[in-house]
């Protein structure tokens, strides 16, 4: 099958290739903006084939893939994950957002926007000019917020994982979502941070991941497929373990924050970032 672009009616622009599906929007003179559609479509079609002939390699440990991948996403993806090499992680953790930095390098090169995103099934890149704002939708349970993005702000990039997400996630949370300097950095400490989220108890089901995906990169790691219920000092643990997962990558400067949530509980992780600003209702 080959890759798919079309414009809903509202003149975003709509990207569609196997299980990779964005949507973009430029803001700016008409014809930048015009301009910027062309160049990400074009860069566009070659994205699927170059990460597929690269899978392999991508689902090994990122010690043993990096030196091994050529593509430009690729090794966006290895980069992304590199910080984190002490833990078990592959690239894929951060195929998403390395997608969604790509295509934003092409929309914006050479072209005067005064903004633009890149949004991979809720991995999103960034781009922000001096003047210019963007407003992201934080959703959590007992928290519906907006961050409020700036040009003075090293956000670049927000990202989102956890249970009942596309991948398969270790832990328990319902979403950890990331602020961090792109796309991809964010994917790779979402991932982490929502494996973060956990504990074990009975009410928790898990299954090796190879039994869910014999293709999984997660191989025999053990997943979570069910999560009953659970009492509000088990979800304020799993949560406090997130949190400190989220703390550790942020002092690191890995992160600029988090905002984690379990079972109608929440835990923002910021250091005076766009999150410390998220507004409730």
């Amino acid at each position: 099958m080959s890759a798919i672009a079309a414009r809903f009616p509202d003149g975003r622009l709509h990207l569609q290739h196997g299980p990779i599906d964005l949507i973009i929007e430029a803001f700016g003179a008409v014809s930048e903006v015009e301009r910027a559609y062309a160049q990400a479509i074009d860069r566009f079609s070659d994205i699927l084939p170059t990460l597929v002939r690269e899978l392999p390699t991508l689902r090994r440990p990122v010690g043993d893939a990096y030196p091994l991948l050529q593509g430009p996403v690729a090794r966006r993806m290895a980069e992304a994950v590199w910080p984190h090499r002490a833990v078990y992680i592959t690239p894929m953790a951060a195929v998403a957002g390395a997608v969604a930095d790509e295509i934003l390098q092409a929309l914006v090169k050479g072209r005067t926007l005064d903004k633009a995103y890149v949004n991979d099934g809720g991995d999103i890149a960034i781009h922000l000019t001096p003047g210019h704002e963007l407003r992201a939708g934080i959703f959590a349970t007992a928290l519906d917020g907006v961050a409020r993005l700036t040009h003075d702000q090293p956000v670049r990039g927000i990202a989102t994982s956890g249970r009942g997400g596309r991948s398969f996630s270790l832990g328990i949370a319902d979403s950890a979502t990331v602020l961090a300097t792109s796309a991809a950095a964010a994917d790779a400490a979402a991932t982490l941070i929502a494996n973060a989220v956990n504990l074990d108890h009975p009410a928790i089901e898990r299954r090796p991941a190879r039994e869910l995906d014999p293709d999984s990169d997660l191989g025999d790691l053990l997943v979570t497929v069910a999560v009953g219920p659970l009492p509000d000092v088990a979800i304020a643990q799993a949560l406090d373990s997130g949190a400190a997962e989220a703390r550790r990558l942020r002092l690191c400067g890995l992160i600029e924050g988090a905002a984690i949530s379990l079972g109608g509980q929440w835990r923002l992780e910021t250091g005076g970032t766009a999150l410390a600003r998220v507004r409730a209702g």
